[in-house]
């Protein structure tokens, strides 16, 4: 058995301080000795995901990055404006480590038989604090990668894959057929692209221009739209009367998007329908924001009829709602076709340091279309 410390480790953190500045830095912090079913893992993979961005950066005015340095390393300094200071005042102050999840190995274990078992193996981690060298995580928290997968290979193996697979399982839970989703040549996009694909699920991808197009197409995509068109409305409304799809999950949220996706579904609906209704169709029509691409105001032209809805999706509340057989059976299909259908591919990877650099700051901070951003705390 063991249940050494392993000293401590450096970790990524982010601080909103209540004069409205963001300040980025490196940390050093103990690692907590495992408990008796808990074990450290030595983290060696970390993506970027939008969620951590979200923490990691915020509203935070990126242009104004100004660097200094202290003993750890680079400290990133970035002014907050003053008009949004208010949405962080929960966090002012208050040093938060950031990484929704990653991979790396077992170098400690608590005593319990479950906690043994993963001492040595490469695992999967969904736990919070992930973009730091070293993670005291409880058993139920990992997930045993297949032999041979390494840590790159399995670092993005909840938050993506479990929402690609969890729109789905939305989707047949409320009574709906098929699915719209946006930003939809992102990773987490393609993977819900070859899931629909696999089940025979009707799937309406809506992308900003022909280069996304194509990828989409090239994994066998049916139905692509491209906002970008002039034709688009009339595009979407036609793929939408193809597939029967009146659920969508729009990861941009801010801006004429959602509403545009409502009205298509409206102007679908009545097109079959036989009877006129000035309280608009009795198609109920649902549109999920489950991001924020688009920081703006969602603005909604009500050219929809009554049968609607707009509302938020995470992740974690519906895994709860499901529970943990239903939840487990999700983690068995990602394990299954980690190198198929839930593989990521990442345009760099970069060390605790480098994610510290302003020009990198700037790249991953862009969360273009593939441009996927691994942080791997081990490297130098």
């Amino acid at each position: 058995m063991s249940s050494e410390n392993h000293g401590s480790g450096l970790q990524l953190r982010s601080l909103v301080t209540s004069g409205g500045k963001l300040e980025l830095s490196l940390e050093r912090v103990d690692t907590p000795a495992p408990g008796e079913g808990e074990v450290v893992v030595q983290v060696q993979a970390s993506p970027i995901n939008p969620s951590d961005l979200g923490l990691l950066i915020g509203p935070a005015d990126m242009s104004t990055a100004r660097v200094s340095h202290n003993a750890n390393g680079p400290v990133v300094t970035a002014d907050i404006p003053e008009r949004l200071m208010r949405m962080l005042a929960a966090r002012a102050d208050e040093s938060m480590p950031v990484g929704n999840e990653g991979a790396g190995v077992v170098v400690a274990a608590g005593s319990s038989p479950e906690a043994q078992a993963l001492m040595g193996k490469t695992v999967a981690c969904l736990g919070g604090a992930m973009y730091g060298q070293y993670r005291t995580l409880p058993v139920a928290s990992c997930m045993v990668l297949p032999d041979g997968t390494t840590p790159a290979e399995g670092a993005s193996c909840f938050v993506n894959p479990l929402t690609a697979l969890s729109f789905p399982e939305t989707m047949r839970r409320e009574g709906f057929t098929a699915l719209i989703h946006t930003a939809a040549a992102s990773n987490l996009g393609q993977m819900l692209q070859k899931i629909c694909l696999k089940d025979g699920i009707g799937l309406v991808n809506i992308v900003r221009n022909a280069e996304q197009e194509a990828i989409l197409r090239g994994i066998g995509a049916t139905h692509v739209v491209n906002s970008s068109s002039p034709t688009f409305m009339d595009d979407l409304t036609a793929a939408i009367v193809d597939t029967g799809a009146y659920l969508a999950f729009d990861a941009i949220g801010g801006g004429r998007l959602a509403g545009q996706i409502l009205t298509c579904m409206e102007i679908a609906a009545n097109k079959t329908a036989k009877v006129y209704s000035r309280y608009g169709s009795t198609q109920n029509k649902q549109v999920y924001i489950y991001g924020g691409l688009d920081t703006g105001p969602t603005e909604l032209n009500r050219a929809f009829g009554m049968m609607w809805g707009l509302g938020g999706w995470l992740l974690t509340p519906f895994l709860m709602k499901i529970g943990p057989v239903e939840g487990q059976k999700l983690r068995d299909r990602v394990v299954a076709e980690l190198k198929t259908t839930f593989a990521s591919h990442y345009t760099r990877e970069i060390s605790l340091g480098e994610a510290l650099n302003p020009d990198v700051i700037a790249a991953y901070n862009r969360k273009a279309t593939g441009e996927k951003f691994l942080i791997n705390p081990a490297k130098a």
